[in-house]
């Protein structure tokens, strides 16, 4: 993809999320009436998304963003009066927006619009003229009338309808400071109330010497108005309820607002292409100082104790401490606030929440949580598919909840921590749980289970993890038409993560994702099966353990080891990869996986851990069971690295006869 078109689709994003933003907070503020700086701003970002797509030469971006434009001008004119029919329209229509920028970063341009601007030009036209009639602008001056634009007149007469006062403030300031005088009067009055227009004027004004009037309405009782405006203050139309908010001091509001020409941000914005970049090369320097490390011990075995040894040393452990400080230095970069998705799917809460009728709190904890830039934007879609999950099928409506003895707003929680190499994030309500029973009956009704087996609960939770899995008998457009919850643990999966979940019937649910805190460079434990090495990621592992066969037992179909007294699933790596493995009375176990998801790879031997950057397998390779990616190590050896979730998954669903959970 060109850098243009790069810059172009981060630029559309970044407007779009503030769009959505904007939109949501008319949602909450309609009722008792939008902030016209909403809408401005809201009227802004469509302008801005339709001459940034015009520049790149995106005729439907810019065609659509235009007719959006259009709409908002109505809205702010007061020719359209906002409701939840108009917030709607707005959110499918960014929906649409977004969709055709999606197609950008596909190198897919979609010009032909037409119908989506014809859907908005009939949508404008049935709500013409519903605006309510806004009050005659009576003793104000025709004069000044005259000189508004249709924008101004409009927000003076809703100053008046909402019972303000307006207000003219004559100033006169020297030409030469009029810009920063003039700006400081336009905040104070901004503090008291909606600054309406700025007009200058020529009357009673000095040489050298420059005039505004700026109109404006208020709340504030014309005392106060005088006090804190040092200019002539002259009352057009009585406050009809004038009172008293708390103020900012005229020092600190001016402390707060001085104008600085410089940037006061450090941060830039870096494609993230090219850190992975950075980390390959990184990855090869790794293997640059393997060799390093190895030459040096090679030269000892050689040549003893020399100073060219003893160099070749020094070189070595100064190489290794630098490349592990510029490795962390290039993931710190990689790593974000977790809130930043907090923050996303904050919106969607509120908005799914209205379409549906449920009354939805939000919790979140943990905003602060890193967590690597990729894997973050990558767990966007699963934690979204959750949430409306939660929204549909668990928080119920409010009476089915008073009826219950609950809150009739249901609560949701966001919760994240770091949890040593991995980061975890709950997901939590407290609706009305799953219905094992339920998914019992359904999983024998697909074939996943055989009548009269039994089964551990949590094994029988399992179940919705399971392709096209539903317990909803009617499709809803919120949680995704009964699929997606599969799609939630294959994604998990290829992050090198996996999901739990908790949950009691008519209290709630608890989805924990455990991933790990980067893919980038990770340390792994390199094995041998036979004649092939395997790697194995640290940030799977618990322990090391050699295990004696004769102390291996069956229960159900399935060998275990008797760890500490807990039954520990065993695999046997060479029989799961179709391997010859040694023929031994003892292997090697390597305990990967946490709590219930706990299994040991039987392995016949264990060289040490290493650093690796994991690259990804080719399309050919990637339906391949048991393989994360490949790594090089050693002298540029290709070895595998394990995909402990599919292994972990091969223990823990199997059930008699092989059929899977």
């Amino acid at each position: 993809m060109k850098s243009s078109k790069k810059e172009f689709i981060a630029e559309a994003e970044e407007l779009l999320e503030e769009s959505q933003r904007l939109i949501l907070e008319i949602q909450d503020t309609y009722a008792s009436g939008v902030n016209p700086d909403t809408v401005n701003a809201l009227f802004r970002s469509m302008h801005t998304l339709k001459g940034v797509s015009g520049l790149f030469g995106l005729q439907g971006i810019t065609t659509l963003s235009h007719s959006l434009e259009t709409l908002m001008d109505d809205v702010r004119l007061g020719k359209i009066e906002v409701d939840g029919i108009v917030v709607n329209f707005l959110f499918k229509n960014l929906d649409i927006l977004r969709d055709l920028v999606e197609k950008v970063s596909q190198d897919i341009e979609d010009s032909d619009v037409s119908t989506f601007v014809s859907d908005i030009e009939s949508f404008r036209a049935s709500l013409a003229g519903r605006g309510e009639a806004a009050p005659e602008t009576g003793s104000i001056d025709e004069s000044i009338l005259r000189v508004l634009s249709e924008y101004e007149e409009h927000r003076l007469k809703a100053n008046l309808k909402e019972g303000k006062g307006i207000y003219l403030a004559k100033s006169v300031f020297s030409l030469e400071v009029f810009d920063t005088s003039l700006a400081e009067l336009t905040r104070k009055i901004k503090d008291k109330g909606e600054l309406i227009s700025t007009l200058p004027t020529s009357t009673n004004v000095p040489d050298g010497s420059i005039g505004f009037n700026l109109l404006f309405g208020s709340n504030e009782d014309y005392d106060s108005l005088r006090r804190d405006i040092p200019f002539e203050v002259d009352v057009l139309v009585k406050s009809r309820s004038a009172q008293q908010p708390a103020g900012v001091s005229t020092a600190a509001f001016q402390k707060n607002h001085d104008i600085h020409l410089k940037s006061t941000t450090t941060t830039v914005r870096v494609d993230i292409d090219k850190l992975d970049r950075i980390l390959n090369t990184v990855g090869e320097l790794t293997l640059a100082k393997g060799a390093v490390r190895r030459i040096g011990s090679e030269l000892v075995e050689s040549y003893g104790q020399s100073s060219l040894v003893y160099d070749v040393h020094k070189i070595s452990q100064t190489l290794e401490r630098r490349l592990a400080e510029l490795q962390d230095q290039v993931l710190e970069i990689r790593m974000v606030p977790i809130g930043q998705i907090f923050t996303r799917l904050a919106q969607v809460v509120r908005r799914y929440s209205r379409e549906i009728g449920k009354q939805i709190e939000l919790v979140m904890y943990g905003e602060d949580t890193e967590l690597d830039k990729y894997l973050a934007e990558e767990i966007i879609d699963p934690l979204m598919h959750l949430i409306r999950n939660s929204l549909d099928h668990g928080i119920e409506f409010p009476e089915d909840r008073k009826r219950k003895g609950k809150r009739e707003a249901g609560t949701v929680i966001l919760k994240a921590y770091q949890k040593g190499n991995h980061v975890v994030i709950e997901l939590k309500d407290d609706g009305a749980g799953i219905d094992v029973d339920r998914v019992r009956r359904k999983a024998i009704e697909k074939g996943l289970l055989e009548p009269g087996v039994e089964m551990e609960e949590h094994k029988i939770i399992d179940f919705i993890f399971a392709p096209g899995f539903s317990t909803k008998d009617v499709v809803s457009e919120v949680s995704g038409r009964g699929v997606g919850m599969d799609v939630v643990k294959e994604k998990l999966a290829a992050l090198g993560g996996f999901a739990d979940v908790e949950t009691k019937r008519h209290k709630g649910t608890t989805f924990m994702l455990t991933l790990p805190i980067t893919l980038a460079i990770i340390k792994a434990l390199v094995v041998r099966v036979g004649k092939e090495q395997f790697a194995v990621p640290l940030t799977s592992m618990s322990e090391t353990l050699i295990v004696e066969h004769k102390d291996i037992q069956t229960i159900e179909w399935k060998e275990v080891y008797n760890l500490r007294g807990d039954m520990l699933p065993l695999i046997r790596v060479d029989r799961f990869l179709g391997l010859q493995g040694d023929a031994t009375e003892r292997s090697f176990a390597v305990v990967v996986g946490f709590g219930e998801r706990r299994v040991g790879l039987l392995v016949d031997e264990l060289f040490g851990q290493q650093e690796i950057v994991i690259k990804s397998l080719s399309d050919y390779l990637k339906k391949l069971r048991g393989f994360a990616g490949a790594a090089e190590i050693g002298k540029h050896e290709v070895i595998l690295v394990l995909d402990i979730e599919s292994l972990i998954d091969e223990s823990v669903v199997k059930q008699k006869g092989g059929t899977h959970v």
